[in-house]
């Protein structure tokens, strides 16, 4: 099977089939009717650039109306507009406008005209533009947007237009939008067959005669491949053309070896170029059985993925291309090897950064149906518009050589009932009109009565997504042999347990935990408390200040929590050796734990609370044994196989100094970590991970704070205030911290430390040259960090 993805426009005639639509917006936060006129004077509005979300810039506050489930921060309606010209060869030009989201209810206007309204956030759309353009004036485009119906997310959703906005220009006669679909039914080491179908519009009263020209290139931009067609199109018309190419020694994709081939697609009329593509793809085969579980290229996967949504921390919603890719490293260095984009479709560039790095992909369209979650979630628009809503989903990823599998909802309610059958048929087949090359599932969790009674929800689906129900899977295996089974929502705490179950059973292909990476809103899921705080799970109480979730494998500003670590050291073998101190409880107080926390758990020995009393160390090793050391003394030596492999616990009666682990093999000492008391912070640590950037006012530099003590030892209880100063072509575009308690903006220019750690985010201009961020604290040597913005050629 060929995927494809980035689907991208080339000069054609001298015009770009796809231009960036991002900047010199004017935007309002409000209402205003007349905003939607030509001739409505906005100068007084703020000028942004997108992407945008002005939730993120508002004050976390219990009396805002997302609520719990939206992390407390402002919602509303919004407006944005901008005014521009069009060049007049234009004018025999069909002229777009493409949104990749906008969240959420936005309507769009050109020239005071509405082109429609679009309901779901998370779904991609385009409107013609070309009827109503003034090429003799300026032309203006505005778009309301209403998020002002609360509660209709369960988590955070952001507001604006948090996605790019694209213009297309094509001519009359081209290739559609989302036109191009690629497969190949035969893939092996030796040769695929590569089959490429186009649909071509011909917008014109005259019958055309075009050629459709394809070429293949390899990944190293060499020839793989030509073919070309005739055809001839009435009037008014569409027609979808079926091209084949056969690749010798296909370089086969996979999350090892991401390996991307380039189709250049082109319309010639009369030998000159009127419409040009150019679309990454990769080769790949996949199959799901029971036998032999999900087999990617012919070879067994077990499937190691993470949930995720879609907010970027302290950018919110906002998806810049450099946030999105870098949630992709993030889950790629803790080991991940599939995501599922829990409960919407991603942004196009998450999806690009999965096919270029290597992750499988699990594409979700709904979080409901019919029957909602929430007062104004997407039930209420599910009867009108959840056809144009897969389609769209569908129609634009289905060419991701990263996507292996189609989920079509998460926790329906209506799920116990026959009617609930009666729709994953229908969405179901909805998708498999467009593409039969993936399975489809959706994550199905119990309905309060026997779990078999949700056999016949099951068998509409390709592949049964269980939440929370995989222990059940032996059961059921015996009831159902045909079933495949992938755990679609796991709690962080039973890493162990599931992983048993995916590797030994063929027809389990893997478990996606409940989070991969921490996120705004669900506000309080996976805490931990301590005994006289507010009792229970997030559902059953207001627990502002919590904001957020703190389930994930990944905090929000990237470290990796111990927990990472020890799933990483189950499914890889990319790490050996990891030590981390559970927090002691607080006497006469207790930790409590709820449904998706861990035990707190820090890379830490600095307890001086706690000097003397017992404290457990844990060590994750693939070694079969490990050794403690503290000060070089042998504190024990334990194994790390049986109920818990990978995991031996030590307890030590806590003084400072220097903590060390060992793993050992035959007895032989092969590696080691260490821990080590610090004293009183002192010094700011400042580290980028990227030192240069793009000068296009979106390119961004994630600058990682440590705070450490005078001989640069990490000080792991430090709270310092922060502030940081930024000078040159840059801005900061967020500041945060890992604490879902702190309700501080996230748009600033201060921060407290939490655990030690900081994250400021800074952004590029249109500026060249050097941006300079300085990070200072009351008490704590400052520290500076240069960060070079360059233009791209």
């Amino acid at each position: 099977m060929l995927l494809v993805s980035s689907f991208r426009g080339n000069a054609q005639n001298g015009t770009e089939r796809k231009q960036l639509f991002d900047f010199n917006w004017k935007f309002f936060l409000g209402d205003t009717a007349a905003g939607r006129l030509k001739d409505f004077n906005d100068k007084n509005w703020r000028s942004i650039d997108l992407p945008h979300d002005w939730s993120i810039e508002g004050k976390i506050s219990p009396e805002n109306p997302t609520g719990g489930e939206g992390g407390y921060f402002p919602a509303g309606i919004g407006w944005y507009r901008k005014t521009f010209k069009f060049p007049g060869e234009w004018k025999s030009k069909k002229v777009s406008i493409y949104f990749e989201g906008v969240y959420m209810n936005s309507e769009v206007f050109i020239n005071g005209k509405s082109l429609g309204i679009h309901p779901y956030g998370y779904t991609s759309f385009v409107y013609d533009l070309s009827p109503y353009l003034d090429f003799n004036s300026e032309n203006v485009i505005a778009v309301k947007v209403d998020n002002s119906q609360q509660v209709n997310s369960r988590w955070y959703s952001g507001s604006g237009i948090y996605r790019h906005v694209w213009m297309e220009v094509t001519d009359p006669v081209h290739i559609a939008h989302w036109g191009v679909a690629i497969t190949t039914p035969e893939v092996s080491s030796k040769k695929a067959t590569v089959q490429i179908k186009t649909l071509i519009k011909n917008e014109t009263g005259m019958a055309q005669s075009v050629v459709i020209s394809t070429r293949l290139r390899d990944p190293n931009a060499k020839n793989a491949g030509n073919n070309q067609i005739k055809v001839q199109l009435a009037a008014n018309s569409e027609q979808e053309i079926a091209q084949t190419i056969m690749v010798p020694d296909p370089m086969l994709w996979t999350p090892e070896t991401p390996h991307l081939y380039n189709v250049q697609i082109q319309l010639l009329k009369n030998k000159k170029v009127v419409d040009d593509t150019k679309t990454n793809f990769g080769i790949r085969s996949i199959k799901f059985t029971a036998e032999n579980g999900f087999q990617l290229n012919g070879k067994v996967i077990k499937l190691n993925g993470g949930c995720l949504h879609h907010d970027n921390g302290c950018l919110g919603a906002a998806a810049f291309d450099r946030a999105e890719e870098r949630k992709v490293e993030l889950l790629k260095e803790a080991g991940f090897n599939a995501v599922r984009t829990s409960h919407n479709p991603p942004s196009e560039v998450f999806l690009n950064a999965c096919d270029r790095l290597g992750l499988l992909v699990m594409d979700e369209a709904f979080d409901c149906w019919r029957v909602g979650k929430k007062k104004y979630d997407y039930a209420q628009y599910f009867d009108r518009w959840w056809k144009r809503d897969l389609d769209a989903m569908v129609l634009r990823d289905r060419n991701h050589p990263s996507i292996i599998m189609w989920s079509i909802g998460n926790e329906i309610v209506e799920r116990g009932s026959p009617e609930a059958v009666e729709t994953a048929k229908m969405l179901a087949g909805a998708v498999k009109e467009i593409d039969t090359t993936r399975p489809v599932t959706s994550a199905i969790v119990e309905a309060g009565k026997d779990w078999a009674a949700l056999d016949p929800l099951m068998a509409a689906h390709d592949v049964g997504g269980y939440n929370y129900h995989l222990w059940n899977a032996p059961a059921d295996h015996q009831r159902v042999p045909s079933r495949i089974i992938v755990q679609t929502e796991s709690y962080p705490k039973d890493a162990f347990a599931n992983w048993k179950l995916v590797q030994n059973r063929n027809y389990i292909i893997g478990d996606f935990v409940w989070t991969a990476v921490d996120y705004l809103g669900e506000s309080g899921i996976g805490r931990w408390y301590y005994s006289g705080d507010v009792p229970g799970e997030h559902w059953e109480h207001d627990l502002f200040p919590w904001h957020g979730a703190y389930c994930g494998d990944i905090d929000i500003t990237g470290w990796r929590k111990p927990i990472s670590h020890y799933r990483s050291m189950l499914y890889n073998n990319t790490e050996k050796l990891y030590m981390a101190v559970r927090e002691p409880d607080p006497t006469p107080l207790e930790i409590k734990t709820t449904w998706w926390s861990v035990w707190p758990t820090w890379e830490s020995w600095n307890w001086p609370a706690f000097a003397g009393q017992d404290i457990q160390v844990e060590i994750y090793s693939k070694y079969p044994r490990v050794r403690l050391y503290l000060d070089d003394k042998l504190i024990g030596e334990k194994s790390t196989t049986g109920e818990q492999e990978y995991k031996a616990t030590f307890t030590v009666p806590y003084s400072p100094g220097k903590l060390k682990a060992v793993g050992l093999d035959n007895d032989k000492e092969i590696e080691s970590t260490i821990l080590q008391t610090s004293g009183d912070a002192a010094k700011i640590q400042l580290t980028a991970d990227r030192k240069e950037i793009a000068a296009n006012g979106q390119d961004l530099s994630y600058v990682t704070i440590e705070l450490t003590d005078k001989d640069g030892i990490f000080q792991p209880n430090a709270s310092n205030l922060l502030h940081f100063k930024i000078e040159g072509p840059g801005t900061i575009a967020g500041v945060a911290n890992a604490d879902m308690k702190d309700t501080d903006p996230y748009a600033g220019n201060a921060r407290k430390a939490w655990h030690g750690h900081a994250l400021v985010v800074i952004r590029s201009t249109h500026g060249t040259g050097d941006i300079k961020l300085d990070v200072s604290s009351p008490g704590l040597s400052g520290a500076t960090l240069t960060i070079k913005s360059f233009q791209k050629k």
